[in-house]
């Protein structure tokens, strides 16, 4: 007689649930453990990397259950998304309606799994019982002033019509949902002020014990903390003050271009003012059209466009051409850098491209370098030269001894830049939890009052393929 596996399990497995075999309740004086794995997307059906990811989670709870531990292992759907939409847009089916016959077949199937879940305790993001919650949060942050919108420059897919974050731009450039090439669009959006809290998130991975240190380490470069100086240099004909940030204040007296973000306001008003004005355009909308990826990728082309402008080094008074380039991004320090290509690979590549002068202001110990015969940039600390009353000294003391003379003349402030920006949160088109405010012509943006939540997504929608409703 073999063994019956199917009518064994359902017999277990109605039993664990009429008899709440895994419900976790107050017991005062018992150790207790919270175990949660991803609460998965509610796709349509489990796959085998659902059955790994679960079991694993399960088999930690049966084995601290069995210790004698009172164990909460709560199950739940990240039910929000585009798939919902699109699937929508296919079968002509509402967005809601899909997820929720979804949710059901699912947790059927995570039953037959024989998961040890509480599952009086399951909890769907798309329940307004939830998502109320995820609105109230929102307004905390509004009154404290870390929730605000502003018009950003954003990754937009084609395809899908929405917009992306940073992470799911993969593969020099594309959806990493549909692979379709992502275009920068400028939107209004709402954000997140986490660059508030910089400081505090790079301080405090220091307190993790047990994480992995390549993960702290990724962790730091994403947060990118740089200490430098911010100074402004002086456009020619109009007067304009263009900001820049440099950890390398070394390099001042080496300055020999000026590099624009296409993104950068100074660069409408050139297009405005220069005869050249049609052909920059050009240019500036072929580089908003590449990904950020695609513009600062490692061994890219290096584009850029003379701009007929020129700005003044505060330090020299010397002169030097203004270009706007593709590898310079808006969203990462000013949006303009000051080009010193003997002493960075990326202006040295570029400053080669486009004839632009290479000063060496940093020599290597006991060498002396000459610009016009350089083939790569010298990067490394050294000795100043060509540097005025700076020459002879070490990168270690040229540094901070440069930048307390900028300061004290005037042209300079010193500044601790990050590379982490605000969160961009409203990706989402449709189906995802509503921001609860009210856009009002007369009084801006209003906040729902709390008592009011939740603001509920209306039912009677029809998505359209241009990501409108």
């Amino acid at each position: 007689m073999g063994y019956d596996f199917q009518s064994i399990e359902k017999k277990w497995q109605r039993t664990w649930e009429n008899e709440g075999t895994f419900n976790a309740d107050a017991e005062p004086g018992k150790e207790k453990f919270y175990c949660l794995e991803m609460f998965p997307y509610p796709s349509g059906a489990l796959h085998m990397g659902h059955l790994r990811n679960y079991s694993i989670g399960d088999m930690m709870t049966r084995f601290l259950w069995k210790k004698g531990l009172n164990v909460l292992h709560p199950i739940g759907f990240d039910a929000f998304g585009m798939p919902a939409e699109n699937a929508a847009m296919k079968y002509n089916t509402p967005a809601a309606e899909w997820t929720w016959r979804n949710i059901e077949h699912m947790t059927e199937q995570l039953k037959h799994m024989g998961c040890s879940y509480d599952w009086r305790r399951r909890v769907e993001t798309c329940n307004p019982d939830y998502y109320r919650w995820t609105q109230w949060i929102f307004l905390q942050f509004l009154k404290k002033g870390l929730a605000y919108r502003r018009n950003a420059p954003v990754n937009w897919c084609t395809s899908c019509n929405t917009v992306l974050a940073n992470e799911q731009v993969i593969n020099d450039g594309h959806c990493w949902r549909c692979g379709t090439s992502v275009v920068k669009r400028n939107l209004e959006q709402w954000f997140l002020r986490i660059t508030d809290y910089a400081q505090e998130l790079l301080d405090d991975l220091d307190n993790l014990p047990g994480w992995p240190e390549r993960v702290k380490i990724m962790q730091r470069n994403w947060i990118g903390r740089s200490e430098g100086a911010r100074l402004s240099f002086t456009e020619k004909t109009t007067g304009e003050k263009i900001e820049t940030f440099t950890t390398r204040f070394d390099t001042i007296f080496g300055v020999t271009f000026l590099a624009l973000a296409p993104e950068h306001p100074f660069v409408e008003k050139i297009i405005s003012l220069s005869p050249e004005g049609e052909k920059i355009s050009a240019f500036v909308k072929k580089c908003v059209s590449q990904s950020s990826i695609e513009r600062t990728a490692v061994g890219g082309e290096k584009e850029g466009i003379f701009t007929g402008f020129s700005a003044v080094n505060p330090v020299t008074g010397d002169e030097f051409p203004i270009l706007v380039a593709n590898y310079i991004l808006m969203d990462y320090g000013t949006g303009a850098i000051m080009g010193v290509p003997a002493h960075d690979q990326r202006d040295f590549e570029f400053a080669r491209k486009y004839g632009i002068p290479v000063l060496p202001v940093i020599n290597p110990e006991g060498e002396v370098l000459d610009g016009n015969t350089m083939e790569k940039a010298f990067e490394d600390d050294g000795i100043t030269c060509n540097s005025g009353h700076f020459d002879g000294l070490p990168t270690s003391r040229a540094i901070p001894e440069m930048i307390d003379w900028g300061v004290r003349e005037g042209f300079c402030s010193r500044e601790v830049n990050f590379r982490i920006r605000d969160w961009l949160i409203s990706r989402q088109r449709y189906w995802g939890a509503p921001i609860p405010v009210v856009y009002c012509d007369h009084c801006g943006i209003v906040p729902v009052p709390e008592e009011e939540l939740p603001v509920l997504l209306p039912d009677n929608v029809k998505i359209t393929e241009v990501g409108k409703s």
